[in-house]
């Protein structure tokens, strides 16, 4: 029996390792694939600092020609992990928040009330994509100036591989993780794809939020739990809860 990953690549590599340390076998089924955005570069803007939307923004300009001048400048990063990724980059100055958009925001606001940001700063958010919240607009009505770069697409995957649709009809699956909403959706619609969605979504889900977990409620999940906070340590505790509870 095995958890079943749906975080994208690289990352599911670190969540395999964490759960195999737990004493969890472990399928890999990434639901979305990362695809960097190019974005151009207005050198004329003097950024104040940076804004990482996740991982993948510091991923999406390792051979940007911005690169050099942003690794200059302090960054807010979403949460712990795009924080270490960032600091792996080589960025030093970072500010970390709780993991989603709005704790982003806060911090930002902190830091210029405490003055280590300047009040109106112009600030570079490196986003993807789909964005789950108007950040820059939100920021942009505090007096900052938001440039907001596309800087990389997450691409839903079509459906699973031969090994992990047999896995799910021959029963061998635990649980499931899920990391976003959009892996969620690309979940559900895999499993009605491949023929498997009863058992799909008969197992635990295990989500990283609420909002996530809302997506597979509505698909018809019944065995479904959030996360207590948007964050990898706190998703491992709900997988170790749910298998538990479904063994028991």
């Amino acid at each position: 029996m095995a958890i079943l990953v749906t975080r994208p690549a690289p990352d599911n590599e670190k969540t395999a390792a964490a759960l195999k340390a737990r004493g969890h076998d472990v399928l890999l089924s990434p639901m979305l694939r990362f695809e960097p955005v190019a974005f151009e570069d207005d050198g004329g803007i003097a950024f104040d600092a940076v804004i990482l939307s996740s991982a993948n923004a510091v991923r999406a300009i390792e051979n940007h020609a911005a690169r050099p001048r942003l690794m200059l400048l302090p960054v807010f990063a979403v949460g712990g992990h795009t924080a270490q990724v960032a600091r792996d980059a080589g960025f030093t100055n970072i500010t970390i928040a709780d993991g989603d958009a709005i704790s982003l925001r806060e911090r930002i606001l902190e830091s210029a009330a405490a003055g280590k940001l300047k009040k109106k700063a112009a600030l570079c958010y490196l986003a993807g994509a789909d964005l789950t919240r108007d950040l820059g607009g939100e920021l942009g009505t505090r007096g900052f100036t938001v440039v907001t770069h596309t800087a990389y697409r997450m691409i839903p995957v079509a459906g699973f591989s031969d090994a992990v649709s047999d896995a799910f009809r021959a029963g061998k699956i635990d649980a499931v993780m899920h990391y976003s909403r959009r892996s969620a959706r690309a979940y559900v619609e895999a499993a009605r794809t491949d023929g498997v969605e009863i058992s799909a979504l008969a197992l635990p889900q295990c989500c990283i939020s609420e909002a996530v977990a809302g997506v597979l409620r509505e698909a018809g999940a019944t065995q479904v739990t959030a996360a207590r906070a948007p964050d990898e340590k706190a998703l491992l505790a709900v997988v170790d809860r749910m298998v538990k509870a479904s063994s028991a």
